[in-house]
């Protein structure tokens, strides 16, 4: 086996996903990764992604997937919660925030759901996590809870006050936290009566 060949089925062992795109920086030919799936040594899980046949992947390998797919995205919203376990729901589309100006990225593939943020809106409050060797941004809990009250018309109150609740019961952040997120996501004044009641 060639040595480009050798590279790409050991990085896919750390990385769980690649897409071709990833081996420019290397100075792999893209066309190696076409021939290790033509030959059934990678297998392509979505337009642009491969991994290795039988790869073990966590539960939430979506995110990584969708990471790869849209790199400058920010998994947010019902997904977020998810991750972060503050719902009971389980999102069928992963939501991702891009910024307003981003060109909507083609996805023919994975249930991916965008929204838009602006400013300290779409760069506060995120984290990286690493799934399954990839890099995963992932705005952390009491951002995603003041963005669940922003956006509360698309995915329900119910679910934005099952998170604020699960928030503060299971010491996922501090209240001020919360009112930093609410003032940054304009909900400040959605969210008061529910966060005076609940520090009541």
């Amino acid at each position: 086996m060639q040595g480009s060949s050798k590279k790409i089925l050991s990085l896919l062992k750390t990385r769980t996903v690649l897409r071709p795109v990833d081996l420019d920086e290397l100075g792999i030919p893209r066309i190696t990764l076409q021939r290790l799936h033509q030959r059934g040594l990678v297998e392509k899980v979505a337009r642009g992604l491969y991994r290795l046949p039988d790869t073990q992947i966590s539960e939430h390998h979506s995110l990584a997937e969708a990471a790869k797919m849209v790199p400058k995205g920010v998994v947010c919203l019902p997904s977020a919660l998810r991750f972060h376990d503050l719902t009971t729901q389980a999102p069928y589309e992963i939501w991702m925030a891009i910024d307003r100006k981003t060109r909507l990225p083609v996805n023919k593939t994975l249930p991916i759901r965008f929204v838009r943020f602006s400013g300290p809106a779409l760069i506060e409050g995120i984290e990286n996590h690493i799934i399954d060797g990839i890099p995963v941004a992932i705005y952390q809990p009491a951002k995603t809870v003041a963005d669940c009250f922003k956006y509360r018309n698309k995915i329900g109150l119910d679910v934005a006050l099952e998170a604020l609740k699960d928030c503060l019961r299971n010491h996922r952040c501090e209240a001020d936290t919360l009112w930093r997120f609410a003032k940054i996501c304009r909900v400040s004044n959605v969210m008061r009566p529910y966060l005076e009641a609940m520090n009541a």
